[in-house]
């Protein structure tokens, strides 16, 4: 069975002092795994792997067990692969990314069975400032950059609907897409 390249994307590991999780230590929690080609990028949880495991609901989990048993905290992953990566990026609404010094870029990764379209109304936008989009696998936010304090999207933090999400901007999206094709 051929490996199928995947991206965990991690809940809430080195925010605030919290969850501090050496890179390292990440990297050897998955090879511990047998998973494959392990690599990480940046600080907040990103880590692209290979795979011969096709249910990802089971990868999950078991990404989720040792990850909690190696750490001592309560873990939560959003697990995409590549082609589904892949087709985040393409389905970006039109021109989403393309003017940085004006707007910031986020991409909200959603867990299963939460669904884009569903989702989407649970992100609050102050239409002055705000637009928010659905894909097929994730939501997309941009906020401008001018009142950027006006922008609602904090306010997510505090509804139940942040549990089961996790947010990356489009400049790390776009790397880790960059990685996992390689």
């Amino acid at each position: 069975m051929a490996a199928v390249p995947y991206v965990a994307l991690l809940r809430g590991i080195n925010v605030g002092g919290k969850n501090i999780i050496r890179m390292a230590d990440l990297k050897a929690c998955f090879e511990g795994l047998g998973l494959a080609e392990v690599r990480t990028y940046i600080q907040s949880g990103n880590v692209v792997f290979h795979a011969s495991v096709k249910d990802g609901k089971k990868l999950v989990g078991s990404i989720e067990k040792a990850l909690s048993a190696a750490f001592a905290y309560s873990s939560r992953v959003v697990l995409v692969s590549g082609a589904e990566l892949a087709a985040i990026v393409k389905q970006a609404p039109l021109g989403f990314g393309k003017k940085p010094a004006e707007y910031r870029y986020d991409v909200i990764f959603l867990r299963p069975p939460l669904k884009a379209k569903a989702a989407l109304p649970q992100f609050p936008t102050n239409p002055a400032v705000d637009a928010a989009a659905a894909g097929e696998h994730a939501v997309y936010f941009r906020r401008l950059i001018a009142k950027a304090t006006a922008s609602r999207l904090s306010r997510v933090t505090q509804l139940p609907v942040y549990q089961e999400v996790t947010i990356r901007n489009w400049n790390t999206t776009t790397k880790l897409l960059e990685m996992v094709s390689e």
